[in-house]
Protein backbone atom coordinates (compact mmCIF):
# COMPACT_ATOMS: atom_id res chain seq x y z
CA UNK A 1 0.00 0.00 0.00
CA UNK A 2 0.95 3.34 0.42
CA UNK A 3 2.12 6.23 2.55
CA UNK A 4 -1.43 7.70 2.60
CA UNK A 5 -3.06 4.15 2.81
CA UNK A 6 -4.45 4.36 -0.78
CA UNK A 7 -3.72 1.08 -2.75
CA UNK A 8 -0.84 1.43 -5.38
CA UNK A 9 -2.03 1.31 -9.27
CA UNK A 10 0.57 0.30 -11.52
CA UNK A 11 1.04 1.77 -14.37
CA UNK A 12 -0.37 0.30 -17.80
CA UNK A 13 2.30 -1.58 -20.29
CA UNK A 14 1.52 -1.72 -23.65
CA UNK A 15 2.43 -5.13 -24.71
CA UNK A 16 3.01 -5.88 -28.55
CA UNK A 17 1.82 -9.61 -30.24
CA UNK A 18 3.82 -10.67 -32.52
CA UNK A 19 1.48 -11.98 -35.69
CA UNK A 20 3.36 -14.76 -37.93
CA UNK A 21 1.89 -14.50 -41.23
CA UNK A 22 1.13 -17.66 -43.31
CA UNK A 23 3.15 -18.68 -45.94
CA UNK A 24 1.29 -19.75 -49.13
CA UNK A 25 1.75 -23.32 -49.31
CA UNK A 26 4.34 -24.23 -51.72
CA UNK A 27 1.87 -26.57 -54.02
CA UNK A 28 0.06 -23.25 -54.76
CA UNK A 29 3.59 -21.48 -55.99
CA UNK A 30 4.15 -24.64 -57.97
CA UNK A 31 0.96 -24.40 -59.60
CA UNK A 32 0.78 -20.86 -60.14
CA UNK A 33 2.86 -20.02 -63.55
CA UNK A 34 0.61 -23.30 -64.73
CA UNK A 35 -2.44 -21.51 -63.93
CA UNK A 36 -1.58 -17.82 -65.56
CA UNK A 37 -0.08 -19.49 -68.45
CA UNK A 38 -3.31 -21.30 -68.95
CA UNK A 39 -5.68 -18.25 -68.95
CA UNK A 40 -2.68 -16.44 -71.21
CA UNK A 41 -3.63 -19.08 -73.77
CA UNK A 42 -7.44 -19.31 -73.18
CA UNK A 43 -7.09 -15.26 -73.98
CA UNK A 44 -5.36 -15.57 -76.92
CA UNK A 45 -7.56 -18.52 -78.43
CA UNK A 46 -10.63 -16.39 -77.31
CA UNK A 47 -11.65 -19.37 -75.21
CA UNK A 48 -11.94 -17.61 -72.08
CA UNK A 49 -15.32 -18.18 -71.16
CA UNK A 50 -15.83 -21.88 -72.34
CA UNK A 51 -16.10 -23.53 -69.08
CA UNK A 52 -19.20 -21.57 -68.72
CA UNK A 53 -21.01 -22.34 -72.03
CA UNK A 54 -23.31 -24.88 -72.76
CA UNK A 55 -22.19 -27.96 -74.44
CA UNK A 56 -24.36 -29.82 -76.27
CA UNK A 57 -23.33 -33.01 -76.57
CA UNK A 58 -24.97 -34.77 -80.12
CA UNK A 59 -25.51 -39.38 -80.33
CA UNK A 60 -24.04 -40.42 -83.61
CA UNK A 61 -23.53 -43.82 -85.30
CA UNK A 62 -20.80 -43.62 -87.96
CA UNK A 63 -18.72 -45.97 -89.77
CA UNK A 64 -15.11 -45.76 -91.01
CA UNK A 65 -15.72 -41.60 -91.63
CA UNK A 66 -16.10 -40.89 -88.05
CA UNK A 67 -12.33 -40.63 -88.32
CA UNK A 68 -13.34 -37.35 -89.10
CA UNK A 69 -15.09 -36.57 -86.15
CA UNK A 70 -12.60 -38.04 -83.91
CA UNK A 71 -9.21 -35.79 -85.17
CA UNK A 72 -8.37 -33.84 -82.07
CA UNK A 73 -8.81 -30.37 -84.38
CA UNK A 74 -12.31 -31.39 -85.25
CA UNK A 75 -13.17 -31.51 -82.10
CA UNK A 76 -11.83 -28.44 -80.78
CA UNK A 77 -13.62 -26.51 -83.95
CA UNK A 78 -16.88 -28.39 -83.14
CA UNK A 79 -16.41 -27.45 -79.50
CA UNK A 80 -16.02 -23.42 -80.72
CA UNK A 81 -19.86 -24.05 -81.59
CA UNK A 82 -20.70 -25.96 -78.26
CA UNK A 83 -20.84 -29.11 -80.02
CA UNK A 84 -19.64 -32.57 -79.00
CA UNK A 85 -20.00 -35.83 -80.36
CA UNK A 86 -20.48 -38.70 -78.80
CA UNK A 87 -19.60 -42.12 -81.55
CA UNK A 88 -21.23 -45.29 -81.76
CA UNK A 89 -19.10 -47.12 -84.23
CA UNK A 90 -20.65 -49.20 -86.72
CA UNK A 91 -20.23 -50.89 -90.12
CA UNK A 92 -22.58 -48.43 -92.80
CA UNK A 93 -24.89 -51.28 -93.62
CA UNK A 94 -25.07 -52.20 -90.08
CA UNK A 95 -26.30 -48.54 -89.80
CA UNK A 96 -28.53 -48.33 -91.94
CA UNK A 97 -30.44 -51.66 -90.74
CA UNK A 98 -30.15 -51.60 -87.23
CA UNK A 99 -31.80 -49.40 -84.77
CA UNK A 100 -31.39 -45.29 -84.86
CA UNK A 101 -33.39 -44.57 -81.54
CA UNK A 102 -31.81 -41.60 -79.53
CA UNK A 103 -29.10 -41.04 -82.44
CA UNK A 104 -28.83 -37.55 -83.31
CA UNK A 105 -27.14 -37.74 -86.57
CA UNK A 106 -25.90 -40.85 -88.46
CA UNK A 107 -23.08 -40.64 -90.92
CA UNK A 108 -22.49 -43.44 -93.39
CA UNK A 109 -19.91 -44.12 -95.70
CA UNK A 110 -21.27 -44.20 -98.78
CA UNK A 111 -24.63 -43.85 -100.56
CA UNK A 112 -26.45 -47.18 -100.87
CA UNK A 113 -26.53 -47.12 -96.81
CA UNK A 114 -27.38 -43.15 -96.87
CA UNK A 115 -30.36 -43.94 -99.12
CA UNK A 116 -31.34 -46.95 -97.17
CA UNK A 117 -31.60 -44.76 -93.80
CA UNK A 118 -33.45 -41.95 -95.30
CA UNK A 119 -35.96 -44.40 -97.04
CA UNK A 120 -36.56 -44.91 -93.09
CA UNK A 121 -37.31 -41.13 -92.39
CA UNK A 122 -41.31 -40.29 -92.15
CA UNK A 123 -40.74 -36.70 -93.49
CA UNK A 124 -37.00 -34.90 -95.23
CA UNK A 125 -34.50 -34.56 -93.07
CA UNK A 126 -31.38 -32.14 -93.28
CA UNK A 127 -28.00 -33.89 -94.50
CA UNK A 128 -25.23 -33.13 -95.95
CA UNK A 129 -22.57 -34.65 -98.30
CA UNK A 130 -19.31 -33.06 -97.58
CA UNK A 131 -16.14 -34.96 -99.25
CA UNK A 132 -15.34 -37.75 -101.58
CA UNK A 133 -13.34 -40.47 -100.94
CA UNK A 134 -11.69 -43.12 -104.04
CA UNK A 135 -11.87 -46.89 -103.13
CA UNK A 136 -8.32 -48.21 -103.26
CA UNK A 137 -6.02 -51.29 -102.55
CA UNK A 138 -3.69 -50.75 -99.90
CA UNK A 139 -0.41 -53.05 -100.25
CA UNK A 140 3.52 -53.29 -100.26
CA UNK A 141 5.70 -52.39 -102.63
CA UNK A 142 6.86 -55.83 -103.26
CA UNK A 143 3.52 -57.20 -103.88
CA UNK A 144 2.56 -53.86 -106.26
CA UNK A 145 5.52 -54.92 -108.15
CA UNK A 146 4.87 -58.71 -108.75
CA UNK A 147 1.71 -57.11 -109.99
CA UNK A 148 3.28 -55.10 -112.71
CA UNK A 149 5.54 -58.29 -113.70
CA UNK A 150 2.08 -60.11 -114.18
CA UNK A 151 0.66 -57.94 -116.31
CA UNK A 152 -2.23 -56.83 -114.19
CA UNK A 153 -0.70 -53.16 -112.64
CA UNK A 154 1.37 -50.24 -114.24
CA UNK A 155 3.41 -47.41 -111.90
CA UNK A 156 2.45 -44.21 -112.04
CA UNK A 157 5.37 -41.80 -112.88
CA UNK A 158 6.60 -39.44 -110.31
CA UNK A 159 8.06 -36.35 -111.12
CA UNK A 160 11.29 -35.87 -110.06
CA UNK A 161 11.62 -39.68 -110.82
CA UNK A 162 12.57 -42.31 -107.57
CA UNK A 163 9.87 -45.35 -106.36
CA UNK A 164 6.02 -44.35 -106.77
CA UNK A 165 3.66 -44.60 -104.33
CA UNK A 166 0.65 -44.97 -106.73
CA UNK A 167 -0.13 -47.93 -109.24
CA UNK A 168 -3.40 -48.32 -112.12
CA UNK A 169 -4.81 -52.11 -111.74
CA UNK A 170 -6.93 -52.96 -114.21
CA UNK A 171 -9.37 -54.66 -112.61
CA UNK A 172 -10.20 -57.50 -115.90
CA UNK A 173 -7.21 -58.51 -115.17
CA UNK A 174 -6.55 -58.44 -111.77
CA UNK A 175 -9.64 -60.38 -111.89
CA UNK A 176 -8.28 -63.35 -112.99
CA UNK A 177 -5.98 -63.63 -110.21
CA UNK A 178 -8.49 -63.98 -107.72
CA UNK A 179 -10.33 -66.86 -109.27
CA UNK A 180 -7.62 -69.58 -108.25
CA UNK A 181 -7.56 -70.82 -111.50
CA UNK A 182 -5.14 -70.92 -114.81
CA UNK A 183 -6.90 -72.20 -117.85
CA UNK A 184 -9.10 -74.26 -115.73
CA UNK A 185 -6.00 -75.65 -114.30
CA UNK A 186 -4.87 -75.32 -110.31
CA UNK A 187 -1.08 -75.87 -110.51
CA UNK A 188 0.31 -74.11 -113.71
CA UNK A 189 3.76 -72.45 -114.21
CA UNK A 190 2.20 -69.02 -114.71
CA UNK A 191 5.43 -66.61 -113.97
CA UNK A 192 7.68 -68.92 -116.69
CA UNK A 193 10.27 -69.60 -113.47
CA UNK A 194 10.13 -73.72 -114.59
CA UNK A 195 8.66 -74.06 -111.64
CA UNK A 196 4.61 -75.46 -111.22
CA UNK A 197 2.77 -73.96 -108.88
CA UNK A 198 -0.35 -72.91 -107.20
CA UNK A 199 -2.19 -71.31 -109.78
CA UNK A 200 -3.31 -67.80 -108.60
CA UNK A 201 -1.02 -68.09 -105.53
CA UNK A 202 1.57 -65.09 -104.67
CA UNK A 203 4.54 -67.62 -105.87
CA UNK A 204 2.79 -68.32 -108.55
CA UNK A 205 2.78 -64.76 -110.44
CA UNK A 206 6.43 -64.12 -109.34
CA UNK A 207 6.36 -62.97 -105.72
CA UNK A 208 9.41 -64.94 -104.85
CA UNK A 209 11.55 -63.75 -107.19
CA UNK A 210 10.91 -60.19 -105.80
CA UNK A 211 13.41 -59.51 -103.26
CA UNK A 212 14.06 -62.48 -101.93
CA UNK A 213 10.46 -63.68 -100.48
CA UNK A 214 8.37 -66.57 -100.53
CA UNK A 215 4.33 -66.66 -100.02
CA UNK A 216 2.53 -69.53 -101.63
CA UNK A 217 -0.93 -68.04 -100.10
CA UNK A 218 -4.24 -67.00 -103.13
CA UNK A 219 -4.16 -63.49 -104.16
CA UNK A 220 -7.30 -62.15 -102.77
CA UNK A 221 -8.74 -58.46 -101.44
CA UNK A 222 -8.64 -58.44 -97.63
CA UNK A 223 -12.23 -56.73 -96.75
CA UNK A 224 -14.59 -56.51 -94.16
CA UNK A 225 -18.18 -57.81 -93.86
CA UNK A 226 -20.21 -57.25 -97.12
CA UNK A 227 -23.15 -57.52 -94.83
CA UNK A 228 -22.11 -54.45 -92.54
CA UNK A 229 -19.50 -52.73 -94.27
CA UNK A 230 -19.59 -49.66 -97.25
CA UNK A 231 -16.07 -50.47 -98.12
CA UNK A 232 -16.97 -54.00 -99.04
CA UNK A 233 -20.33 -53.29 -100.40
CA UNK A 234 -18.99 -51.26 -103.19
CA UNK A 235 -16.00 -53.74 -103.98
CA UNK A 236 -18.73 -55.97 -104.29
CA UNK A 237 -20.10 -53.50 -106.41
CA UNK A 238 -16.93 -53.59 -108.28
CA UNK A 239 -16.37 -56.80 -109.30
CA UNK A 240 -19.98 -57.32 -110.18
CA UNK A 241 -20.14 -54.35 -112.33
CA UNK A 242 -16.55 -55.62 -114.52
CA UNK A 243 -18.08 -58.91 -114.47
CA UNK A 244 -21.21 -58.04 -115.88
CA UNK A 245 -18.64 -56.56 -118.79
CA UNK A 246 -18.94 -52.48 -117.47
CA UNK A 247 -22.16 -52.60 -117.19
CA UNK A 248 -24.51 -51.90 -114.00
CA UNK A 249 -26.25 -55.19 -112.90
CA UNK A 250 -29.77 -55.18 -112.97
CA UNK A 251 -30.35 -52.98 -116.16
CA UNK A 252 -30.61 -55.64 -118.51
CA UNK A 253 -33.79 -57.52 -119.56
CA UNK A 254 -36.06 -54.66 -118.07
CA UNK A 255 -38.75 -55.84 -119.76
CA UNK A 256 -38.74 -59.19 -118.13
CA UNK A 257 -38.69 -59.19 -114.56
CA UNK A 258 -37.84 -62.97 -114.09
CA UNK A 259 -35.07 -63.08 -116.71
CA UNK A 260 -33.37 -59.84 -115.08
CA UNK A 261 -33.71 -61.54 -111.29
CA UNK A 262 -32.65 -64.60 -112.88
CA UNK A 263 -29.17 -62.31 -114.30
CA UNK A 264 -28.85 -60.87 -111.12
CA UNK A 265 -28.17 -64.15 -109.37
CA UNK A 266 -26.20 -65.68 -112.05
CA UNK A 267 -23.61 -62.99 -111.44
CA UNK A 268 -23.62 -63.21 -108.09
CA UNK A 269 -22.90 -67.12 -108.25
CA UNK A 270 -20.15 -66.19 -110.39
CA UNK A 271 -18.48 -63.43 -107.86
CA UNK A 272 -19.06 -65.29 -104.84
CA UNK A 273 -15.81 -67.03 -104.83
CA UNK A 274 -14.11 -63.94 -105.63
CA UNK A 275 -14.72 -62.21 -102.80
CA UNK A 276 -15.32 -65.26 -99.88
CA UNK A 277 -11.90 -67.32 -100.41
CA UNK A 278 -10.69 -64.61 -98.12
CA UNK A 279 -12.65 -66.88 -95.48
CA UNK A 280 -13.39 -65.15 -92.01
CA UNK A 281 -14.77 -61.04 -92.67
CA UNK A 282 -11.60 -58.49 -91.21
CA UNK A 283 -13.02 -55.12 -89.44
CA UNK A 284 -10.44 -51.88 -89.27
CA UNK A 285 -9.17 -52.78 -92.75
CA UNK A 286 -6.94 -49.50 -92.75
CA UNK A 287 -6.12 -50.06 -88.79
CA UNK A 288 -4.35 -53.19 -89.48
CA UNK A 289 -2.71 -52.19 -92.98
CA UNK A 290 -0.91 -49.52 -91.30
CA UNK A 291 0.30 -50.90 -88.16
CA UNK A 292 3.48 -52.30 -87.82
CA UNK A 293 2.21 -56.04 -88.87
CA UNK A 294 0.39 -54.77 -91.75
CA UNK A 295 2.12 -56.97 -94.25
CA UNK A 296 1.76 -60.26 -92.90
CA UNK A 297 -1.62 -59.20 -91.54
CA UNK A 298 -2.80 -59.34 -95.16
CA UNK A 299 -1.00 -58.16 -98.57
CA UNK A 300 -3.51 -56.61 -100.21
CA UNK A 301 -6.13 -54.54 -98.18
CA UNK A 302 -9.64 -52.50 -98.96
CA UNK A 303 -9.27 -49.04 -97.76
CA UNK A 304 -10.00 -45.52 -98.80
CA UNK A 305 -7.99 -43.44 -99.91
CA UNK A 306 -8.16 -40.59 -97.58
CA UNK A 307 -7.10 -43.09 -94.68
CA UNK A 308 -3.57 -43.67 -96.78
CA UNK A 309 -3.28 -39.92 -98.09
CA UNK A 310 -3.67 -39.08 -94.21
CA UNK A 311 -0.83 -41.83 -93.08
CA UNK A 312 1.33 -40.07 -95.54
CA UNK A 313 1.07 -37.05 -94.80
CA UNK A 314 1.55 -37.53 -90.78
CA UNK A 315 4.50 -40.38 -91.77
CA UNK A 316 6.34 -37.36 -93.61
CA UNK A 317 5.65 -34.86 -90.66
CA UNK A 318 7.13 -37.27 -88.20
CA UNK A 319 9.73 -38.65 -90.46
CA UNK A 320 11.02 -35.93 -92.75
CA UNK A 321 10.02 -38.32 -95.91
CA UNK A 322 7.66 -40.36 -97.43
CA UNK A 323 6.48 -44.02 -96.23
CA UNK A 324 7.72 -45.68 -100.06
CA UNK A 325 7.22 -49.16 -98.36
CA UNK A 326 3.05 -48.90 -98.45
CA UNK A 327 1.48 -48.08 -102.03
CA UNK A 328 -2.05 -47.53 -103.57
CA UNK A 329 -3.49 -49.51 -106.60
CA UNK A 330 -5.87 -47.74 -108.17
CA UNK A 331 -8.64 -49.97 -109.60
CA UNK A 332 -9.80 -49.47 -113.59
CA UNK A 333 -12.93 -49.03 -113.33
CA UNK A 334 -12.70 -46.99 -110.12
CA UNK A 335 -15.58 -46.76 -107.19
CA UNK A 336 -16.03 -43.20 -105.91
CA UNK A 337 -17.84 -43.23 -102.59
CA UNK A 338 -20.07 -40.18 -100.92
CA UNK A 339 -20.40 -40.00 -97.17
CA UNK A 340 -23.51 -38.75 -96.00
CA UNK A 341 -23.81 -37.05 -92.64
CA UNK A 342 -27.85 -37.46 -91.99
CA UNK A 343 -29.74 -35.20 -89.19
CA UNK A 344 -32.07 -37.30 -87.18
CA UNK A 345 -33.13 -34.32 -84.71
CA UNK A 346 -33.26 -30.88 -84.77
CA UNK A 347 -29.72 -31.01 -82.93
CA UNK A 348 -28.60 -32.88 -85.22
CA UNK A 349 -29.53 -29.75 -87.84
CA UNK A 350 -27.18 -27.68 -86.16
CA UNK A 351 -24.29 -30.48 -87.19
CA UNK A 352 -25.09 -30.47 -90.42
CA UNK A 353 -25.24 -26.15 -90.47
CA UNK A 354 -22.24 -26.25 -89.25
CA UNK A 355 -21.04 -28.81 -91.14
CA UNK A 356 -21.89 -26.76 -94.50
CA UNK A 357 -21.08 -23.25 -93.44
CA UNK A 358 -17.29 -23.70 -91.42
CA UNK A 359 -14.62 -22.97 -93.69
CA UNK A 360 -12.36 -24.63 -91.15
CA UNK A 361 -13.58 -28.03 -90.82
CA UNK A 362 -13.27 -27.88 -94.95
CA UNK A 363 -9.39 -27.03 -94.52
CA UNK A 364 -9.17 -30.18 -91.97
CA UNK A 365 -11.02 -32.36 -94.13
CA UNK A 366 -8.60 -31.70 -96.79
CA UNK A 367 -5.70 -31.63 -94.18
CA UNK A 368 -7.20 -35.38 -93.66
CA UNK A 369 -6.74 -36.82 -96.91
CA UNK A 370 -10.33 -35.76 -98.20
CA UNK A 371 -11.70 -34.40 -101.30
CA UNK A 372 -13.82 -31.84 -100.38
CA UNK A 373 -16.97 -31.12 -102.35
CA UNK A 374 -18.04 -27.67 -101.89
CA UNK A 375 -14.68 -25.69 -101.35
CA UNK A 376 -15.93 -22.65 -103.30
CA UNK A 377 -14.26 -21.34 -106.06
CA UNK A 378 -11.25 -24.29 -105.78
CA UNK A 379 -11.90 -27.87 -107.86
CA UNK A 380 -12.71 -30.92 -105.58
CA UNK A 381 -9.16 -32.43 -106.32
CA UNK A 382 -7.22 -29.64 -106.95
CA UNK A 383 -6.87 -28.07 -103.20
CA UNK A 384 -6.08 -31.54 -101.91
CA UNK A 385 -3.36 -32.14 -104.77
CA UNK A 386 -1.95 -28.48 -103.50
CA UNK A 387 -1.84 -29.58 -100.01
CA UNK A 388 -0.18 -32.40 -100.53
CA UNK A 389 2.56 -31.38 -102.71
CA UNK A 390 3.18 -28.66 -100.28
CA UNK A 391 3.64 -31.39 -98.01
CA UNK A 392 6.24 -33.48 -99.86
CA UNK A 393 3.87 -36.14 -100.72
CA UNK A 394 3.47 -37.59 -104.35
CA UNK A 395 0.21 -36.89 -106.08
CA UNK A 396 -1.68 -39.09 -107.65
CA UNK A 397 -2.47 -39.01 -111.22
CA UNK A 398 -5.94 -39.58 -112.86
CA UNK A 399 -5.70 -42.81 -115.18
CA UNK A 400 -6.47 -42.12 -118.40
CA UNK A 401 -9.30 -44.60 -118.23
CA UNK A 402 -12.22 -42.21 -117.06
CA UNK A 403 -14.73 -45.58 -116.26
CA UNK A 404 -16.70 -45.01 -113.35
CA UNK A 405 -18.23 -47.98 -111.62
CA UNK A 406 -22.28 -47.26 -111.00
CA UNK A 407 -23.74 -49.34 -108.28
CA UNK A 408 -26.85 -51.24 -109.13
CA UNK A 409 -30.29 -49.89 -107.55
CA UNK A 410 -30.79 -51.00 -103.98
CA UNK A 411 -33.21 -54.21 -104.38
CA UNK A 412 -30.59 -55.34 -107.03
CA UNK A 413 -27.64 -54.87 -104.59
CA UNK A 414 -29.52 -56.41 -101.77
CA UNK A 415 -29.46 -59.34 -103.32
CA UNK A 416 -26.56 -59.83 -104.72
CA UNK A 417 -24.87 -58.65 -101.29
CA UNK A 418 -27.63 -61.16 -99.40
CA UNK A 419 -26.28 -63.88 -101.87
CA UNK A 420 -22.55 -63.37 -101.43
CA UNK A 421 -22.46 -62.85 -97.67
CA UNK A 422 -25.32 -64.72 -96.51
CA UNK A 423 -25.84 -61.50 -94.53
CA UNK A 424 -28.47 -62.42 -91.58
CA UNK A 425 -32.48 -60.45 -91.35
CA UNK A 426 -31.78 -56.76 -90.41
CA UNK A 427 -33.20 -56.25 -87.43
CA UNK A 428 -35.36 -52.95 -88.29
CA UNK A 429 -37.81 -51.19 -85.89
CA UNK A 430 -39.01 -47.73 -86.00
CA UNK A 431 -36.54 -44.68 -86.84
Amino acid sequence: MSDTGRPAIEEPRLTTRRVRRRRVPRHVLVALPLALAGLISLLVSGNTLRPFEHITTLDAKMASKSDFFKDPEVRRLLLRHGIRVDIHRLGSRGIATQSLKDMDVVFPSGQPAAKLILDRQEGSVASVRPFVTPLVFGTFRDYAETLVKAGVATPQRTPGGGDTLYYDLDMRRFMGLLDGKDGGRTTADQDGDGKTEGADTWNGIGFDTTGGHSNSGRVLVRTSSVCESNSAGTYLSLVAFVANRNSTPGTQNVNDPQLARDAVTDLAARIKPLISLQGMWADEQAESYLSDLGESIAPISLIYEHQYLAHQIAYHDSHGRQDTDRVLLYPTPYALTEPQLISLTDRGDRLVRILEEDGELRDRAIELGFRVRFSGEDGTSERLNAYLRAHGIQVPVPNADQTKVYEPGLDVLEEIIDYVGNCPPPAQDTP
